[in-house]
Order: C-alpha cells, then sequence, then structure tokens
C-alpha cells in the first residue's frame, strides 16, 4: 500500500502575535511546529503500516525551512519525504495549494491520502477536500478512527453529537482530528537516520507542471485573499441577576425576544 501524509509546518498559535497595523500574523521568533491534525494523520499512517505494512511518503509545501518538519515525521517512522518548494508557489491560497498538492499526488502515486483536518493558523478545513475533488477520488473528513482492511479503509467520522462508520475502497482520502490518536515519539536512531541516512526530495513546478496548470498555482492561482487577520474581540460585562427560577427564565425569554430579527 502506498500513503501519502500532508503535513504543513505552522507556527505554535499558543505564543503568535498579530501585527495590529497590518492585522497580519508576527511570525520572527516563533517557533513552529507540525499542524497537530497532520501529526495525528502520521501516527495514524504509521499504524496503518505497523499492522499490515505500507510505504509512507509524508509530503509538505512550504518554504525551504519545512525540511526541520518532513525530517522529524521520518525519525518518527515514515519512509520517505518530499516538499514542493518554489516562488512560483508563493502566495498560494487554498485552491492552488491543494491544486499543487494534487498534483504531487499524482507524480508519487498513491492508495490512501490522510492530511489534517485543518491547519491550526488557518482553520480553512479547504485543502483535504479540495485535493480529492482534484484528484476526483472519495474523500471523508473528521476522522476520529481510521482501520485498513484489506482493499477497503474504515472510517469512524465524527459529528457534533453522534459518529459516522464509513467504508470507502482506495483510492480515499481522509482527513483527520488530532483527537484520532496520540503521535509516538521520535526515536534517537530515527532521529539520526533522518539526517544521515534519508534525504527530502525537492519538487519544483518544473516537476509538476504535467498535472498542474500554471494558472492554478501561486498567487496568480489564488482566487481568494485573506484581507486582514484579527483576534476574538473579548465579551462585554455580563449582567449578574440574584433571582429566582421562574424570574430568571422570563428574563432570559425577554433578551432573546430583544435579539429577534423580525
Amino acid at each position: 500500500m502506498k500513503i501519502i501524509v500532508c503535513i504543513k509546518q505552522v507556527p505554535n498559535t499558543n505564543e503568535v502575535k498579530l501585527d495590529q497595523q497590518t492585522g497580519t500574523l508576527i511570525r520572527e521568533g516563533v517557533p513552529s511546529i507540525i499542524n497537530p491534525d497532520d501529526l495525528a494523520g502520521i501516527e495514524a499512517a504509521l499504524a496503518i503500516k505497523d499492522s499490515l505494512g505500507a510505504h509512507i511518503t509524508v509530503v509538505s509545501m512550504g518554504p525551504p525551512q519545512a525540511d526541520i518538519a518532513l525530517r522529524e515525521a521520518l525519525a518518527m517512522g515514515c519512509d520517505a519525504a518530499c516538499l514542493i518548494t518554489d516562488r512560483a508557489f508563493a502566495g498560494a491560497d487554498t485552491w492552488a495549494t491543494s491544486s499543487t498538492l494534487a498534483g504531487a499526488a499524482q507524480l508519487l502515486g498513491y492508495d490512501l491520502i490522510i492530511t489534517g483536518r485543518q491547519a491550526i493558523d488557518g482553520d480553512t478545513a479547504q485543502v483535504g477536500p479540495q485535493m480529492a475533488e482534484h484528484l476526483g477520488i472519495a474523500h471523508i473528513p473528521y476522522a476520529e478512527d481510521i482501520k485498513a482492511d484489506g482493499e477497503k479503509i474504515i472510517v469512524t467520522r465524527q459529528f457534533e453529537d453522534r459518529y459516522q462508520l464509513l467504508q470507502a475502497h482506495y483510492p480515499v482520502l481522509v482527513t483527520a482530528l488530532s483527537e484520532l490518536n496520540q503521535p509516538r515519539y521520535m526515536s534517537v536512531g530515527g532521529v539520526v537516520d533522518a539526517y544521515d541516512q534519508k534525504e527530502v526530495r525537492l519538487l519544483t513546478y518544473a516537476d509538476l507542471e504535467t498535472f498542474v496548470p500554471v494558472e492554478n498555482i501561486g498567487l496568480k492561482g489564488s482566487p481568494t485573499r485573506v484581507k486582514k487577520s484579527f483576534t476574538k474581540s473579548p465579551k462585554g460585562k455580563g449582567e449578574l441577576h440574584q433571582v429566582s427560577e421562574d424570574e430568571a427564565v422570563e428574563i432570559i425569554i425577554q433578551k432573546l425576544k430583544g435579539h429577534l430579527i423580525l
């Protein structure tokens, strides 16, 4: 089985700040990590490899420093790594990013693609499903459990108040939740091998142009723009009422009525 896991190196949002003038993220001095949902995707692929055998290629699209995240995945047990990096890809939105990643998947070949549900620096949850649409394959989002069984995969899909148990034949794309599993640690030997024995393959647009039209990449191939980023506004001071239960119900009803749009 050939598994591709797509990952993204993201700033640790516990330490990120916003430029109040430009509305953009201040990334300088902020440590980078593998996106948590993607890390769960790596572990899911490794669990399949442990039980059934598989070849896992971890793929990231980003600047050269994303090499570090890819080598972390290699140190965890992935077999190969590819970094999609080219100035032509700069400024890509989710559409252009998913188009580029889908092209890389076609180049590499796959039975199963696992992506994170969403990245903590964007929270769009769009790239995985868009990849599946570009590739014309089935996709199952919000996976909280993944099991491979012969020629098909069985996925437990999360909802707010229930779950679905779905199965699909390969090829298929699954988006993973961070709650899916507890990712394993890198081993000392794995870290040594990741830097001394394994290479991160670089893919530029020249490698992917057969699969991705030039009008679908980078800033020019992006139909959307992020105008501004901002933190959630703090809530105003609440009102405290020391009343009976019946009076409390009446107050709530009146408050709700005041917000109705007729």
